[in-house]
């Protein structure tokens, strides 16, 4: 709870789509374990809950998340540990088999930009600023994002982010592929939900769940394995998915598809505080 009031994230359902606000405004939305929980347990409740078909995240007031509180960082670098409990990982929001869209509404650091990177699309306000931070607080590439922003932007532009650790501007962020698209403060929230929902209405989740987990598991493989895993997958969902024929019903009935929503309890290994 935020100052013992407010929920540090805030959930409302509209057609289809699951908007998912860090709500913690009186510290611009930095991370704590408190905000780390509420959210990864929405997305593990959101992956059950068939009528969430996709989920947008974003920051109450004009900060997305600029990394870990400075409160939680100055006792940890006094030697205080943040938690004994087990955590889930970081990238958690990339296990879901729902898509996640990130609108950046403001300062997008540290925590913040790996919540970013581990979605699947990042909308952004073209006021927003983004950084890794690890290089200036002696610390390395945290969360697998070493991994995952060359994926995103290339190799060299992933080294010159990580390495310098300098502020990058949402105009920048746009030309170097950091984000999919860009819009004005009172835009931003509208037209990404605007995006969401035709997802939610026109997509099969079963379709997007399978092409998710395609793209993800394709980084890691060859083109060949690729192709023989979409054909496997093509039957599986022709034959046991009623998705395929509802598509093709609803295209050539010339009518809005109805798919069903799917569940999925995505569970994973807690793991020890770094």
């Amino acid at each position: 709870m935020t100052n013992g009031l407010e929920p540090v994230l805030l959930q409302e359902l509209t057609d289809g789509v699951l908007l998912l606000t860090f709500n913690r405004p009186d510290r611009n939305n930095s991370w704590n374990i408190e905000l780390e929980e509420a959210y990864f347990d929405a997305l593990y409740e959101a992956g059950k809950n068939p009528a969430v078909k996709v989920i947008v995240t974003t920051g109450a007031g004009r900060s997305f998340c600029p990394g870990m509180d400075m409160q939680v960082l100055e006792r940890s670098a006094a030697g205080t540990a943040m938690t004994n409990n087990g955590r889930r990982p970081m990238t958690y929001a990339r296990r879901i088999p729902k898509p996640v869209i990130a609108a950046v509404n403001g300062a997008c650091a540290g925590i913040g930009l790996i919540q970013a990177c581990a979605s699947d699309m990042r909308f952004a306000v073209n006021t927003a600023k983004f950084t890794s931070s690890f290089a200036r607080r002696g610390l390395p590439a945290e969360n697998s994002l070493s991994w995952i922003l060359p994926r995103i932007v290339g190799t060299g532009v992933a080294m010159d982010l990580l390495l310098s650790a300098r502020v990058v501007l949402a105009e920048e962020a746009l030309r170097i592929g950091l984000v999919n698209r860009l819009y004005d403060a009172d835009e931003l929230l509208p037209q990404t939900m605007a995006y969401a929902k035709d997802m939610a209405a026109n997509c099969s989740p079963r379709s997007m769940a399978a092409i998710k987990r395609q793209v993800q598991d394709d980084w890691e493989t060859t083109s060949e394995v690729s192709r023989k895993e979409a054909i496997r997958l093509i039957r599986v969902l022709r034959e046991q998915s009623p998705d395929f024929k509802e598509g093709v019903a609803s295209f050539t009935e010339k009518r809005p598809p109805n798919f069903e929503g799917i569940s999925v309890a995505v569970e994973v290994d807690r793991e020890p505080s770094p």
